[in-house]
């Protein structure tokens, strides 16, 4: 059965898509912990990130990179924290999290509820600095 993330990539579940190449999408997190929580993650559908071949985990962290420069740059902090953790999803994936302080990326916290309009508000910022 595809996961969530790979229904995302096929169109049959929405999603607020941040940037997208024959490889890679990079995604807001739709049970964010921080405004601009993003999810970056192949196309190919393989669960875990170390079972990725050499060239397609490379090139993840490079599409993370980019993703993480514009967040960066679109949404306050003073960092983008990354983490690969991978239990919650069977698709590989990472966690780009803005945060001004260590507890901005605690995982255990609950997430927070974001509205639309501040989704798609910080979509756009984030793609204007691609």
């Amino acid at each position: 059965m595809a996961s969530i993330f790979t229904k995302i990539i096929n169109g049959e579940i929405p999603a607020y898509k941040i940037a997208e190449d024959e490889n890679y999408l990079a995604f807001l997190d739709v049970f964010p912990l921080v405004v601009g929580h993003t999810l970056v993650i192949p196309k190919k559908e393989i669960d875990y990130i170390f079972d990725l071949d050499d060239q397609l985990l490379a090139g993840l962290h490079v599409f993370s990179k980019r993703v993480a420069k514009a967040l960066q740059k679109a949404v306050p902090c003073k960092r983008i924290g990354v983490t690969v953790i991978g239990l919650e999803v069977p698709h590989a994936h990472v966690h780009l999290v803005p945060i001004s302080t260590m507890d901005d990326m605690n995982f255990s916290r609950p997430k927070i509820t974001v509205s639309k309009e501040v989704m798609e508000e910080t979509l756009r910022k984030i793609k204007a600095q691609l």
